[in-house]
């Protein structure tokens, strides 16, 4: 009984500022997602067409792709809370104006989009760099994973709040959705600030060159797993995004389930994806061979329930199979956090998960073009794909993840 509350003295030491960091995904997330549901309000209320709207979207992920590996580079260099603050505020500003402009203006569109883009560089720099902090955080590996899962838990919360949030908050006043974000940053501003503490030790990162030349050699000697990471990273996003967006269509279109009930129907498999990251980071541990299999054993279960696709469009069964889905891809995230964080040193740490939080960006911003670009031809074309996609990223799991190396 000593050696277990000995094992958890840091972690419970650390509760709060632990819960500051899931702050910052959480937010995050809802400062992208919760807008899905309002969207086709707002092509309403400023006559904006249905590709137009998609632009509030991908930009905020489009803007990430180029920004967060800046992002790790300065976390590194300057502290990983010196670039959180900052870019929570920039998030906050962006929010602010994109809300602005759509109460105050008639032709808001534009000024919308520069809003959207200083939330994304915000969001650059805020949620990626939780990843190496958790790293710097904590002595022991496995208490570093435990905390993996929970910050990835949170992000996945984040997802399933982000559709009910929106269409409630936009059932009030349909710019609602940007004026609480600047409030949520707040919050998590002050979380940070006061329950973050900056490492004991912190010192000065290295320069841009020195930044180079690490990060060189860390790919160098890592190349083939961490790539491989990467790649898994971006697909398994792309087919997560890409199916909400076909559930989300089909719930509209085919069965005319709108707003609220519609929101909570997209927040069952998100639910099981949440659930699946939490149990997953809590049992992982620091055994990077169990994270290995699971890794492997999810995207399986993923690949398996995105060819069930085909069979039935009924609401239940959809729902049943996205929800084994959620639990597959839920299952790998904490692992692929945690094999990054514990196997990159501290000092390129920022810039390596930055990459990969790069990736999975990659996957954000391509899911839902792509799903709405194949819907239209026969549903086949669109399950083929991303059934390819999650066997390579099963084989790439299964042979360049090597624990032992």
């Amino acid at each position: 009984m000593a050696t277990i509350e000995k094992d958890n003295s840091e972690i419970h030491e650390k509760r709060w500022a632990i819960v500051s960091m899931a702050s910052i995904p959480l937010i995050m997330t809802l400062g992208n997602s919760m807008l899905i549901p309002v969207l086709p309000i707002m092509e309403k209320e400023i006559d904006i067409s249905k590709l137009q709207s998609s632009y509030i979207i991908s930009v905020y992920s489009i803007v990430g792709i180029f920004l967060i590996p800046l992002a790790g580079f300065l976390s590194d260099r300057y502290g990983r809370k010196n670039v959180i603050i900052p870019s929570l505020i920039i998030a906050a500003i962006g929010a602010l104006i994109a809300g602005w402009a759509s109460w105050k203006m008639s032709d808001p569109f534009t000024l919308i989009i520069i809003g959207r883009i200083l939330q994304g560089i915000g969001a650059s720099g805020t949620a990626p760099i939780v990843l190496p902090l958790v790293g710097d955080m904590f002595k022991k590996d496995k208490d570093v994973s435990s905390t993996l899962g929970l910050i990835e838990t949170s992000n996945t919360l984040g997802k399933v709040l982000s559709p009910i949030i929106g269409a409630v908050l936009a059932g009030v006043v349909w710019f609602l959705p940007f004026f609480s974000i600047p409030i949520f940053c707040l919050i998590s501003v002050l979380l940070i600030i006061f329950l973050v503490k900056k490492p004991p030790k912190e010192t000065k990162g290295p320069s841009f060159k020195d930044f180079k030349n690490d990060t060189k050699s860390v790919f160098v000697k890592h190349k083939r797993w961490l790539l491989s990471i990467f790649v898994i990273g971006a697909i398994l996003m792309f087919i997560l995004f890409g199916i909400l967006f076909y559930l989300s269509s089909v719930l509209e279109e085919t069965y005319n389930v709108k707003g609220l009930r519609k929101g909570l129907y997209l927040a069952i498999p998100l639910a099981a994806l949440c659930l699946a990251s939490f149990i997953t980071g809590k049992t992982i541990k620091d055994n990077l061979v169990v994270m290995k299999w699971i890794t492997f054993a999810g995207i399986v279960t993923a690949s398996g329930s995105v060819v069930a696709i085909r069979f039935s469009e009924q609401v239940l069964y959809l729902l049943v199979v996205f929800l084994i889905c959620g639990i597959g891809i839920g299952a790998v995230l904490p692992c692929m956090d945690a094999l990054i964080t514990e196997s990159i040193e501290k000092g390129v740490r920022g810039t390596i998960t930055s990459f990969y939080s790069a990736a999975r960006f990659i996957g954000v911003a391509g899911g839902p073009p792509a799903t709405a670009l194949l819907m239209k031809q026969n549903l086949t074309w669109l399950v083929s794909l991303l059934s390819l996609l999650a066997l390579l990223a099963a084989f790439l799991a299964f042979k360049e993840i090597k624990p032992d190396k």
